[in-house]
C-alpha cells in the first residue's frame, strides 16, 4: 500500500472532501475494492478528507454515488497536473525536464572530495597527491579505484598510518589518520655508541653499558661520542656493546628580533564588500565589475557548494569574495617600549619551542640600540637529556 501511495504522489494524485451520513460504509467499500485513501481528516461525522490516485478517482466517484456521499475536490497535485498547469509555458517544461536528467546524470559524478584528517592533524600536499592519484570533483565514479587510489598514495607517502575512501552520492570522503614520527630504533642486538644531538655543557654523566667518553663539566658538540659502544675488562679485553645510559648538560636556545621605533601598522575600519561568482566545475562565471572600491584591502575567498542532500552535491558553487578594508596608522614606540615588545615576543617563541619536561635554569636577555630601531636577543638555559643512538661501523 506504501509504495502505490508514493507511486501517486509521481503520477498526481486529488485532493477530495465528501460529506454523508454513510462514511464508514464509504472507507470500507473502498477498502474492499483496492482503492488507497490516505491523509484521512474527519472533522464532524458527516465529513471526511482525504486523498486519493488519479487512476482510483473514477472508482471513488462510484463509492461515494452508492453511499450517498456527495464529492467536492479541493486540489490536484502530481506532476500530470503540473504539465497541464504549464503545457503553454513548453520552454520553462523543456528547462525543468532537463535540469532533472542533468541532475540525475551528474549523480555518476563526484562533484565533492572532504578530507577528513584526525583529530585536526594537517597533512601536507595530501589534497594535491589525492588529486594525482585520481581522485578528483568531475570524475566519473565508475571510472575511481579506491583500493588503487589508497595503495598509490600510501606507497608515496611515509606520514600515512591509515587511509579510507567511501563514495557516498556526489560525496568522496577521505579519511586520513598520519603516522607517528618515531626515532630509528636500533635492535638491542646490535652494538652501538651514544653521540650528543646538541651543542652542551655535561652536567650529569651515567653509562649503564658501555664507557663514558666525557666527564661532567665538559663542553660538547653535535656529533660527538658520549658513551662509547665498547667495554674493556681486566681479563676479558676489548668487547663490543649495546651502549646505554643517561647524559644530562646544559644547551642554549637563542632567539632575535629587531624591534624599529616607528613601523606602520593595518587596522580592520569596519567596512567591508562582497562579491559573488558563480562557478560550474572549472567554468565561472562572475557577478560582479571591477575590484574592491577599497584602496587597502584585506581579501577572503569562501566557496559554498550546492547540494540536494546531505552527500548528493551539485557541479555549482558560488565563490564569495569578502574584501575587509584596511588603514595604515603610524605606530611609534619609545625605547624601553620596543625593548619590552621584543623581549615578550620571543619569550613567548621559545617557550613553544622548548618541551615542559625540560628545565629552565636561566634567561639571558642582551639588547643593541641602533638608529630606529633596536636588536634584541634572548637566550634560554635549559637542562635536558641529550644524545642519540649510532650503530658502529667496522
Amino acid at each position: 500500500m506504501m509504495i502505490k501511495i508514493l507511486f501517486s504522489y509521481i503520477m498526481g494524485y486529488v485532493g477530495i472532501t465528501i460529506e454523508g451520513y454513510y462514511i464508514e460504509r464509504f472507507i470500507n467499500m473502498c477498502r474492499s475494492n483496492k482503492v488507497a485513501i490516505w491523509h484521512l481528516k474527519r472533522e464532524k461525522e458527516i465529513h471526511l478528507d482525504f486523498r486519493v490516485g488519479i487512476h482510483d478517482f473514477k472508482k471513488v466517484c462510484k463509492i461515494a454515488k452508492k453511499t450517498k456521499c456527495k464529492l467536492k475536490i479541493n486540489h490536484k497535485k502530481g506532476l500530470p497536473f503540473l504539465a497541464h498547469r504549464y503545457k503553454k509555458r513548453k520552454i520553462f517544461f523543456a528547462l525543468l525536464i532537463m535540469i532533472l536528467f542533468l541532475t540525475l546524470l551528474s549523480s555518476h559524478f563526484v562533484w565533492n572530495v572532504d578530507i577528513r584528517e584526525e583529530n585536526g592533524q594537517n597533512l601536507e600536499n595530501i589534497a594535491r597527491d589525492i588529486e594525482e592519484a585520481g581522485l578528483k570533483t568531475g570524475k566519473l565514479k565508475s571510472k575511481i579505484n579506491t583500493k588503487e587510489i589508497i595503495n598509490k598514495i600510501r606507497l608515496e607517502r611515509s606520514d600515512i598510518a591509515w587511509m579510507g575512501i567511501e563514495l557516498k552520492g556526489t560525496n568522496a570522503i577521505v579519511k586520513v589518520v598520519k603516522a607517528d614520527e618515531k626515532p630509528e630504533i636500533i635492535n638491542e642486538e646490535e652494538y652501538c655508541s651514544i653521540v650528543s644531538d646538541k651543542v652542551g655543557i655535561i652536567t650529569k654523566m651515567n653509562a649503564q653499558t658501555g664507557t663514558a667518553n666525557v666527564k661532567v663539566g665538559d663542553t660538547v658538540n653535535k656529533g660527538d661520542i658520549l658513551i662509547n659502544g665498547w667495554m674493556e675488562g681486566k681479563y676479558t679485553g676489548i668487547r663490543y656493546v649495546h651502549a646505554k645510559g643517561e647524559v644530562q648538560a646544559k644547551v642554549w636556545y637563542t632567539k632575535y628580533k629587531n624591534i624599529p621605533y616607528h613601523v606602520t601598522e593595518r587596522e580592520e575600519t569596519g567596512n567591508c564588500e562582497n562579491k559573488y561568482t558563480i562557478k560550474f566545475n572549472n567554468f565561472k562565471i562572475n557577478l560582479h565589475k571591477g575590484v574592491s572600491k577599497f584602496k587597502i584591502y584585506d581579501t577572503i575567498e569562501t566557496e559554498n557548494k550546492m547540494k540536494l542532500f546531505s552527500d548528493f552535491y551539485l557541479p555549482i558553487s558560488i565563490l564569495k569574495t569578502t574584501y575587509k578594508e584596511l588603514e595604515e596608522k603610524q605606530k611609534d614606540y619609545e625605547m624601553e617600549e620596543a625593548k619590552n615588545l621584543g623581549i615578550q615576543q620571543l619569550q613567548e617563541e621559545l617557550e613553544r619551542e622548548i618541551e615542559e619536561k625540560e628545565t629552565i635554569v636561566g634567561r639571558n636577555i642582551n639588547t643593541y640600540e641602533k638608529e630606529g630601531s633596536i636588536d634584541v636577543y634572548v637566550t634560554y638555559e635549559v637542562l635536558e637529556n641529550i644524545g642519540t643512538n649510532e650503530k658502529l661501523v667496522f
